[in-house]
């Protein structure tokens, strides 16, 4: 193990000032053991200017052979919501994920790996400083909110995490099987619509400790 692996990745990024210098030094990372797995670290992509930004869960098999987030069947569902609701396309918003590499065949991510990732996300986070996240399923919602939450209980709900609006709904992926979450996914972007256009009034949220660093 180099030195740079034992020097927590948090005091690393704290120089790194561009999201393309943070997206080089990601496509470095060993620091779990998905490095020894993944095809491509699949940093995230999009307009670093953004107001919205997208969270999902882990990249899958497609992200992992492209090195891009979201280009399978979930990602298309995306790419529809996102033109016929939001009337935005890839380059208007920012896609990225918990977790930087595929966890093996799809299985979930261990908590040590979401922690060991949790600093390449905060840093994108922090460069882009999107008014609004939209977190797609549980996990992400999770690492966000700092608590066990549940997708079905939070999701189109507006929680006010001081930076940002933390705006949950349902993963893709989750509504490609199911018609009754694909329509909850679509009232839900309907709903982010409606808080892109207009100052909504969000649901506070106090009780996260985890992000006072950003």
């Amino acid at each position: 193990m180099s030195s740079d692996d034992q020097q927590p990745l948090s005091e690393i990024l704290q120089a790194v000032s561009r999201l393309e210098d943070l997206a080089t030094l990601a496509r470095q990372c060993r620091r779990c053991q998905l490095a020894s797995t993944r095809t491509k670290v699949v940093f995230g992509v999009g307009n670093p200017l953004t107001n919205l930004m997208f969270i999902g869960e882990a990249p899958g098999f497609h992200e992992d052979q492209q090195g891009l987030p979201f280009v399978g069947a979930a990602g298309k569902l995306l790419d529809e919501l996102l033109v016929s609701i939001l009337g935005k396309t890839r380059q208007d918003i920012y896609i990225a994920n918990v977790l930087k590499c595929r966890p093996p065949n799809n299985r979930d991510p261990f908590p040590n790996e979401i922690e060991t990732c949790r600093p390449w996300l905060e840093k994108q986070i922090e460069l882009i400083k999107p008014q609004i996240i939209c977190t797609l399923g549980n996990f992400s919602t999770r690492v966000l909110m700092g608590k066990t939450v549940y997708i079905s209980k939070v999701h189109g709900q507006a929680f006010d995490l001081r930076n940002y609006l933390l705006f949950p709904t349902y993963h893709p992926a989750a509504a490609l099987y199911t018609a009754a979450t694909k329509n909850s996914l679509v009232e839900d972007f309907t709903t982010l619509a409606d808080l892109l256009l207009k100052d909504a009034k969000p649901k506070p949220y106090h009780e996260n400790k985890q992000l006072e660093l950003f």
